[in-house]
């Protein structure tokens, strides 16, 4: 029933997307046709299509793998936060020598650690207190936010900017362009190619592993669970663990791909985003791919057109693909299964 929940929740946003743009005074299908050759249309365009999709992957995996334990991570904007500052502090101080057989796993295990880490506090907090991990995970993000600018701003920025220093050359990772001889000049990179193989690992991870039939089991009934011998509090810390770190893996794309340098903003609300893939896709890591795609599409594709029509419109459609998703389940007959 998923797939139809979804088909009929995008049919409804573009149709109220329409209604929209319409009562601006323009032509929908131009509107529509123009986003179409302004990004699959164009290397450029399709480039910054992929490039804002794999980190909507990575933080809608961060989202959809906890949801199978019956978790609400509201956190990935901040575990996202948390990896990409601690990759580019990794980045800063190794030496510039530093080869990148040994930078780039460096850079990217340390992303993947704070993440990791900063999920982790929130899981602890319901296991040993019974906090609710949506307050929690919600007050982490600030807490992330307050942490990364205050050290940014006092102690690693550079002089007169809003980022950190250049991260060491043998960190970066190369680009669609010199990987494949484009000429897209788009920021699209190597962790493009690297969250596929992660998507199709979360599903093998979920669908195919004794652990992900634990973690599921945990979600669907804790007590029954329990008494199967399962251990539900590891199964809510391990969820929340691997999510955090696919969060901080984020940086991959953000920092070690494109910026090579932590700054102010970069992570653009993506965490949050995230939230939104993961419950297009009905949290399955496969149909996330698709998911990110879509939501990536409409990000830079409202850019393209916003001298026709306003970009928040296209925050709209996103808006109410989301709502019509939750509210069709509630509609009679209507069942999502996980």
């Amino acid at each position: 029933m998923q797939p139809v929940v979804t088909l009929l929740s995008l049919l409804l946003a573009l149709a109220a997307g329409s209604a929209i743009i319409a009562a601006t005074g323009n032509d929908p299908s131009e509107v529509f046709q123009r986003m179409l050759r302004s990004t699959f249309g164009s290397g450029y365009g399709f480039g910054q299509v992929l490039f804002r999709s794999t980190t909507l992957v990575l933080t809608g995996l961060a989202v959809a793998l906890p949801f199978r334990v019956r978790l609400f991570n509201v956190g990935a904007e901040g575990q996202l936060l948390m990896g990409s500052f601690a990759a580019a502090l990794c980045g800063v101080f190794l030496p510039a020598t530093t080869h990148p057989a040994l930078a780039v796993p460096a850079t990217i295990f340390v992303a993947m650690a704070a993440g990791s880490f900063w999920a982790l506090t929130a899981g602890v907090l319901k296991v040993r207190f019974g906090v609710n991990e949506v307050i929690s995970t919600i007050m982490l993000n600030f807490i992330a936010q307050a942490i990364t600018g205050y050290l940014l701003t006092n102690f690693f920025a550079v002089p007169s900017t809003v980022h950190t220093a250049a991260m060491a050359p043998g960190s970066n990772l190369p680009g669609l362009d010199a990987l494949f001889g484009l000429s897209w000049h788009s920021p699209a990179n190597f962790s493009t190619l690297l969250v596929i193989g992660i998507s199709a690992s979360a599903a093998l991870l979920l669908f195919r592993s004794r652990y992900g039939y634990t973690m599921i089991a945990a979600g669907l009934n804790p007590e029954a669970a329990r008494h199967a011998g399962i251990a539900t509090n590891s199964r809510i810390l391990g969820s929340l663990a691997i999510g955090g770190a696919l969060a901080g893996l984020g940086a991959a794309n953000l920092v070690l791909g494109y910026k090579h340098w932590f700054e102010a903003g970069m992570t653009s609300g993506a965490g949050f985003m995230g939230i939104a893939v993961a419950l297009l896709a009905g949290a399955h890591p496969i149909w996330i791919l698709m998911s990110a795609l879509l939501f990536g599409w409409l990000d830079y594709g409202g850019l393209t057109v916003n001298t026709m029509v306003p970009k928040e419109v296209f925050m709209i459609v996103q808006a109410v693909t989301i709502l019509a998703i939750i509210s069709f389940p509630a509609l009679p007959g209507m069942r999502r299964r996980g």
